[in-house]
């Protein structure tokens, strides 16, 4: 960012957006002139506030005496006069005792990695969990829920155990059930899911007429398990929506629904981090900078988390531009080498 201004402005537009970022409200050339160290008047730091407007760093909202910063402004003050904070030591503890000693498979790791990236953060978690390759079946059974309902209990890759459940068009006793697990898994244990539903689907297609309910079932069921979460990302786990209302939320509804609803949809949102998984290290992307219209009045902060060498996927936290940068890049740096970690360690 090519803007030069001198070590005044430049303390000056700190405090500002320090002083924005803690009491949301905008702050005028008074309190600017008496938070100073060395006594300054206010005439000089409304000339100084003016030039900093003039260079697209601040914005007058209404006619509201005070200033704030303009998206403009927070990339400048991230880039050229952040101070990001050591994180906590009890914040380290949390994680590090609920990431690295977890137990269960990896997707459970990375869900409730996003649920403490947004309670440490109070915004909102997300994790983009790795992209399903071929997954294999070792075997599979099923247990009768509720109406129309059916639970499919997958173990994939000989350890990864994944619940799907099922809606059916009619009632399946506990012994239907069980004939279709048994013909699923002399069939096709071993192989690959997606071709364990191609190949269900084709029977169907060659011999309809001979097609039983149980046969009907299986082939929906085929279809169903065998069909990937997303055809290019991977599963978006998104955590604490609702942080973003309130005092430090956004105030504008309209911008607030269609966040909503891009949460709702998510393929938009995982197809962003997606993006963010083929970099190294944290990145922030300020209003309008990811591109994505939703988030124009909100920052993202990301890292991307490794394993077996590579990087499997991205967490981070999505949040209001005020938000307290210096305190946030950390919990989102460390989570994401702690899962690095984690996975690194279930990988040997």
């Amino acid at each position: 960012m090519n803007i030069n201004i001198d070590d005044r402005s430049q303390l000056l537009m700190k405090l500002l957006v320090e002083r924005y970022i803690s009491d949301g409200q905008p702050v005028g050339s008074k309190t600017l002139s008496t938070a100073l160290d060395a006594p300054v008047s206010s005439a000089t730091v409304r000339n100084t506030m003016k030039r900093l407007e003039d260079l697209g760093l601040l914005v007058s909202p209404h006619t509201s005496a005070g200033r704030v910063p303009t998206e403009l402004g927070y990339r400048f003050y991230v880039d050229t006069m952040l101070q990001v904070e050591p994180l906590q030591s009890d914040i380290a503890q949390t994680l590090t005792q609920e990431l690295v000693s977890a137990q269960g498979n990896r997707k459970q790791t990375l869900q409730k990695a996003s649920a403490l990236l947004s309670e440490l953060t109070e915004m909102a978690g997300l994790v983009l969990l790795p992209k399903q390759g071929n997954q294999s079946l070792n075997r599979i059974e099923f247990m009768p829920l509720q109406a129309g309902q059916v639970l499919a209990i997958l173990i994939l890759n000989n350890q990864q155990v994944e619940n799907r459940i099922i809606s059916t068009d009619r009632e399946y006793s506990q012994e239907e059930l069980q004939t279709a697990a048994n013909y699923l898994n002399q069939h096709f244990a071993g192989r690959d899911l997606q071709e364990m539903g191609q190949a269900l689907q084709g029977a169907m297609a060659r011999d309809q007429a001979a097609i039983n309910h149980l046969m009907d079932l299986m082939v929906q069921i085929g279809g169903e398990v065998g069909a990937p979460t997303s055809e290019e990302e991977g599963e978006l786990v998104l955590e604490g929506q609702s942080k973003l209302i309130g005092d430090r939320g956004i105030d504008n509804t309209q911008k607030l629904r269609q966040l909503f609803e891009a949460f709702s949809q998510k393929r938009d949102i995982a197809h962003l981090l997606d993006r963010c998984a083929r970099e190294r290290g944290v990145q922030i992307f300020i209003g309008r900078e990811s591109g994505y219209e939703p988030f124009d009045d909100c920052t993202l902060i990301t890292s991307p988390y490794q394993g077996e060498g590579s990087n499997l996927g991205v967490l981070g936290v999505i949040g209001p531009t005020r938000m307290s940068y210096e305190r946030v890049i950390p919990v989102v740096d460390f989570t994401a080498r702690l899962l690095s970690l984690a996975n690194n360690e279930k990988d040997t």
